[in-house]
């Protein structure tokens, strides 16, 4: 069962986790934490962590356990959709002491995930791998487990999407204050257009590619591909646009009525404050 397991990961879980690295003491090796989310038909979507200090020894792990509890309870009266699925550790590897830890995670959750990410960057990148601890042994005999990958993926809602997008024009930025302010909404709509225009401009050159056998076939590309096309609608460009000035004067519409209703918000205060005097 818990073979079948796939772990998405939010964006500011990695925030969190990479702001932990920085902050450890200057003795510690790595970072461990929490992670918190929802398991739903077979699919752990983790959303929030925090980090739970310990201290490991070549013969033990100490953890401050009561401490992670109370962080645990204060989280779930802020949101009590979001329980105990697992941990995380900084690294690019499992340990020895990881199946000690694990074990404690077993007690608060069932088929716990294990989270790794490389803050060490191995390979010139920061790894992120997902584990679940698999029971194995012969009947009767010596039991034992073993750490076993699971698919983990990068899940992040609309506006984690916007931050991303954010952050990444900060890359460019000189100097140490990198600022970077949220553009107008007509900005927002001729940007997110020509980017659409440069991806559009890409699968059609790789298309052309594999047409001409100038590049190898992919299938999964090829099967994104079609079903991008297949989720499209069938529509002429008079349909198109059609539909498209309908919703504009939709738009408008709610835009006017939004000014009147502060307008005549704005003004009724104003007669209330003179009728006051």
């Amino acid at each position: 069962m818990a073979l079948n397991l796939s772990v998405k990961v939010h964006p500011v879980v990695l925030f969190q986790i990479v702001d932990a690295y920085e902050r450890r003491n200057a003795d510690s090796h790595r970072v461990i934490g929490t992670l918190l989310g929802t398991c739903d038909k077979g699919v752990v979507e983790v959303t929030n962590c925090f980090c739970v200090p310990h201290k490991e020894y070549d013969d033990q792990v100490e953890a401050e356990l009561s401490y992670a509890m109370d962080v645990y309870e204060l989280n779930r009266r802020v949101n009590s959709n979001e329980t105990i699925v697992g941990w995380w550790a900084t690294g690019h590897e499992v340990t020895n002491h990881s199946s000690v830890i694990h074990e404690y995670y077993s007690r608060e959750c069932v088929n716990p995930v294990h989270l790794t990410v490389d803050t060490s960057l191995q390979g010139s990148r920061m790894g992120l791998k997902a584990y679940v601890c698999v029971n194995f042994g012969v009947p009767s005999g010596k039991q034992g487990c073993m750490f076993t990958s699971i698919p983990v993926d990068i899940s992040c809602y609309d506006p984690e999407v916007f931050g991303l997008q954010l952050c990444q024009k900060t890359i460019s930025s000189s100097g140490r204050a990198k600022n970077t302010n949220p553009m107008l909404d007509l900005a927002q709509v001729a940007e997110a257009g020509s980017k659409m225009g440069t991806l559009l401009d890409q699968v059609l050159s790789y298309v052309e590619d594999v047409l001409a056998e100038r590049q190898a076939p992919n299938n999964q590309v090829g099967r994104s591909l079609l079903h991008l096309v297949n989720s499209v609608p069938h529509m002429t460009s008079e349909q198109f646009s059609e539909m498209f000035n309908s919703n504009v004067k939709d738009l408008l519409m709610v835009i006017s009525l939004s000014q009147l209703i502060k307008t005549q918000l704005q003004l009724n205060e104003k007669l209330t404050l003179l009728t006051s005097v």
